[in-house]
């Protein structure tokens, strides 16, 4: 299958979601703008980050996806666990996107502060759909190139 005829999935946690919710509906947008139809893209979503990967996984090896884009927010609640986490996504979303050829963007954020309060919740509001239409660009040339290798 051609990646022109392969469709695209967008895996997004479910932790922050009105925050996340930001950047799905900016990647939508801006596929749009390119040109992908948006009933070109799957959603899926998965409880936290930590479940993206997996997702992922499974997704690519469908044999579905041109590509997959996993959105999540993963914020320090006082103790160290989200450095392990961000790492762990991360690091795991690379291995699927090596082990299947499936590319993987990444827009899985991990800020160095977040605070329930309303600067930072209304700043990572904005930031996500920032986010989101950089995932896009990234989507659209990431295929762009892909489909030069097997033209």
């Amino acid at each position: 299958m051609e990646q022109e005829a392969k469709r695209i999935a967008f895996v997004q946690a479910c932790w922050h979601r009105d925050i996340v919710d930001q950047g799905r509906d900016a990647f939508l947008a801006e596929m749009a703008r390119h040109g992908v139809a948006t009933d070109r893209i799957d959603l899926f979503e998965v409880p936290g980050s930590l479940e993206i990967p997996l997702q992922a996984k499974f997704l690519a090896r469908t044999g579905r996806y041109a590509s997959i884009v996993a959105a999540g927010f993963v914020v320090n609640g006082g103790i160290y666990r989200h450095e392990f986490v961000a790492h762990t996504v991360i690091d795991a979303l690379m291995r699927v996107q090596l082990d299947t050829d499936v590319p993987i963007i990444s827009m899985v954020l991990t800020p160095q502060n977040f605070h329930e309060h309303e600067a930072h919740r209304e700043f990572f509001h904005e930031h996500f759909k920032v986010k989101g239409a950089e995932a896009a660009v990234a989507c659209v040339k990431t295929l762009e190139n892909l489909s030069r290798l097997v033209a």
